[in-house]
């Protein structure tokens, strides 16, 4: 038999192997709620709402609701639609201009306690600007202002500050009142003059 050169064989190519088609989409998605599952509960998430906050929707969704409550009213001390849509817009976006500038505040916040090299200090400085920026007032001692401040716990005739109190200066009310704390020992002056005029209870 004779045989043929190397140069003169005909070489088959190998077939091509033609990967398996499956659902990856379902598959990387059941992967993620395996992990969403397995993570654990104290682990920081995501918040991804159903529906986005949209100011139009909100306004809509508010003027038809109001409008059923006020058809049960009489006619003659009904607001006009007009006037409703109005009051409700302005509602609408007023908590939209709220809700940006706490947000802020908190990114703010955030970026402070981040800050590399940044000392207890310096935060708690940090933090206190911020606040006054928003027109709340820290108060660290009751004198002149022991109404401000409340006690929790204790015996004696001396104070110590557990908690400052929180001001807002806008519209003079308490957001947060102080806390003291009796000790036992003579009174300090002026300290202890003022604290006696505290209430004793719980604070807010």
């Amino acid at each position: 038999m004779n045989k043929v050169p190397r140069s003169r064989r005909v070489q088959k190519a190998a077939p091509k192997r033609v990967a398996p088609k499956g659902n990856n989409g379902l598959k990387h998605r059941r992967e993620k709620r395996r992990m969403a599952a397995d993570a654990p509960k104290d682990s920081p998430r995501t918040y991804r709402p159903e529906e986005l906050l949209s100011p139009p929707k909100l306004l809509s969704r508010f003027t038809e609701r109001a409008t059923d409550l006020l058809a049960a009213l009489p006619e003659e001390g009904r607001p006009t639609q007009a006037a409703l849509t109005a009051a409700l817009r302005q509602a609408v976006l007023e908590a939209f201009r709220s809700r940006e500038e706490y947000l802020a505040r908190m990114v703010e916040v955030d970026l402070l306690a981040g800050a590399p090299h940044q000392s207890a200090g310096s935060l708690r400085k940090g933090i206190r600007a911020a606040l006054l920026d928003q027109g709340v007032r820290c108060v660290d001692a009751p004198e002149g202002e022991h109404e401000l401040f409340v006690v929790v716990e204790g015996e004696g005739e001396a104070f110590e500050v557990l908690r400052p109190a929180y001001v807002d200066q806008a519209t003079g009310k308490l957001v947060l009142s102080g806390q003291l704390r009796r000790l036992p020992g003579p009174g300090g002056g002026a300290d202890s003059d003022a604290a006696d005029e505290a209430t004793d209870g719980e604070g807010m």
